[in-house]
């Protein structure tokens, strides 16, 4: 599931014409980088929820082979992340499934980090396992982080600076949605209740994670991408 419904409001007044998943950061879109980590992790098909400027999305879509693209429509009314998934529930089916912001992405990773994060799941333990980033030394990171992590991977919450921050991939059971009736609600909190029982945990991944949530940020990731040579 890719999240590419979004209204972008911190870049604006650029994603005003132009949808933030189109955003290109060193010369590839970031909904193309997100579907190309996809693809590289042997996913064979992505549903890509739409919503602002949506035309623009889907056609640029239409000229992908690869993964599969099943799009989403949420012109009508926007039902965030929570509510997205919910929307396509009979379509992912009763195996877990990846989710996938379209706001990030990592450079020169050795590894997918997506195939780290299945390599660890554990559907006894986990009702969700997420990719983390180093706070410190990531690209667009303005915040004090948003968990830390105990010796068995757990995800943990707490006040304060902490380590690490979600880097907008996860890996999470369909039936955590199971009874909710609601059509409009946020994916966090669904994070958190599993963190609470001890059931969230979480991957440190591997390479540098940018995070480009803002205009500006797009000339930082863009200088840091050719400090490390392209």
């Amino acid at each position: 599931m890719v999240f590419a419904a979004g209204l972008g409001t911190r870049m604006r007044p650029l994603t005003d014409a132009t949808p933030k998943p189109m955003v290109c950061v060193a010369g590839r879109t970031l909904l193309d980088r997100a579907l190309d980590d996809l693809v590289e992790a042997g996913v064979e098909t992505a549903i890509v929820n739409v919503h602002h400027l949506a035309d623009r999305i889907e056609a640029h879509l239409a000229g992908r082979a690869r993964p599969r693209i099943v799009v989403s429509d949420e012109r009508a009314r926007l039902l965030d992340q929570g509510g997205g998934i919910r929307k396509v529930l009979p379509l992912l089916g009763e195996d877990p499934f990846f989710i996938c912001n379209t706001d990030a992405f990592w450079h020169g990773a050795p590894q997918s980090n997506l195939l780290a994060l299945a390599r660890m799941w554990d559907p006894e333990r986990m009702d969700a396992a997420l990719l983390l980033a180093p706070t410190q030394g990531s690209v667009g990171v303005d915040w004090d982080g948003d968990f830390d992590l105990d010796a068995e991977g757990r995800i943990l919450r707490r006040e304060g600076a902490k380590p690490y921050v979600y880097a907008g991939v996860g890996l999470i059971k369909p039936q955590l949605f199971a009874g909710v009736d609601d059509e409009v609600f946020r994916l966090a909190p669904f994070f958190f209740a599993a963190a609470e029982q001890g059931r969230l945990f979480g991957a440190p991944s591997r390479g540098l994670w940018l995070h480009v949530g803002t205009v500006a940020a797009i000339a930082e990731a863009e200088r840091a991408i050719a400090a490390r040579g392209g």
